[in-house]
């Protein structure tokens, strides 16, 4: 796949086959992550793979399994039609897009500074190159005819993941993703339409 085709094809995807993944396709679209950009230039970031079942469900026991279309409509913060249709399909599947698919993939990140209570935004740079290498993936998987989401901890998502799997305390989750071979039916979100136009700037504001 070309890369424009690989950008505009990469979506989310909450819903899988059956099909698994090779080891081998799984380390060559992981191996990509290690092509981003680092702010240190170590690349000393972590990922573990899941493809065991039973391991998956007690890495993310803590992610809510009966959200439903009722609990986004109680959301008040959401009054966007098109944001409110993209959590009504979104939310109710957060458990099961990570534990239906292929492989679960939880990135690791040493913990350089105290991101959630920054003295400046160089502290956030560690972070946003984890999340660098996290587009390449979902890029490198979109290329092999893969699907990903994402879902971010709340609570103690990521101390039941830290447990379940035996990860260091000086090592940080920024994120859980599920990758599979997409269902023929899988729902799609709808993104909301910009005008690039209007927010593209040329040499000022």
């Amino acid at each position: 796949m070309e890369f424009y085709d690989a950008v505009n094809a990469r979506r989310s995807v909450r819903q899988f086959t059956d099909e698994g993944i090779t080891e081998e396709t799984l380390k060559r679209i992981i191996e990509a992550g290690y092509s981003a950009p680092a702010n240190d230039h170590f690349r000393d970031w972590h990922y573990i793979v899941i493809t065991d079942k039973e391991i998956m469900k007690r890495a993310v026991n803590g992610v809510p399994k009966n959200l439903s279309v009722r609990d986004v409509d109680d959301m008040t913060f959401i009054s966007d039609p098109i944001q409110k249709k993209s959590y009504q399909i979104a939310v109710p599947l957060q458990y099961r897009m990570l534990t239906e698919a292929a492989a679960l993939i939880i990135p690791l990140m040493k913990k350089k500074s105290d991101i959630l209570h920054p003295s400046s935004l160089s502290d956030l740079n560690c972070y946003a190159s984890i999340w660098c290498s996290i587009e390449n993936i979902w890029l490198a998987a979109t290329a092999e005819g893969y699907g990903c989401n994402v879902r971010i901890p709340l609570g103690n998502e990521e101390q039941i993941a830290r447990e379940a799997l035996g990860i260091p305390d000086h090592f940080m989750i920024p994120c859980f993703i599920g990758i599979g071979r997409p269902r023929e039916d899988a729902a799609e979100v709808k993104q909301l339409d910009i005008c690039t136009q209007e927010q593209i700037h040329w040499n000022h504001f």
